[in-house]
């Protein structure tokens, strides 16, 4: 009989990437120049409020793919969404598709940033 994983898949993913706390997310987007910084969230909730600077990456939108395929992967990103959940699977996206720079948000922001 075959057991689950204790261990969540999305959680596995997260372990293999480049997780910043908030506030070295936050400091990396005012400082780390020449990075892109994407939003993954819906386009309601980029409206709703965005990191300064970032852009609109819809991760359920039809276009993502189509949109994902143009992101130069030599440059740096720095990557969030709202909980953590979507920036970890377009991170493990980016990194198996061979993004040389790619960080995100650990545990999302969860909170305005208005």
């Amino acid at each position: 009989m075959p057991t689950s994983c204790p261990i969540p898949r999305w959680q596995q993913y997260k372990s293999r990437l480049n997780n910043l706390p908030r506030e070295a997310f936050l400091e990396a987007c005012r400082s780390w120049t020449g990075s892109i910084i994407l939003d993954v969230r819906t386009p309601e909730e980029y409206r709703d409020g965005h990191l300064d600077g970032a852009i609109s990456l819809d991760y359920f939108g039809d276009e993502f793919l189509d949109d994902f395929d143009k992101l130069d992967k030599q440059r740096t990103y720095l990557v969030y969404c709202r909980s953590g959940r979507r920036s970890v699977r377009v991170c493990t996206l980016m990194r198996n598709a061979g993004f040389s720079s790619v960080y995100q948000l650990d545990g999302g922001l969860m909170e305005d940033v208005g």
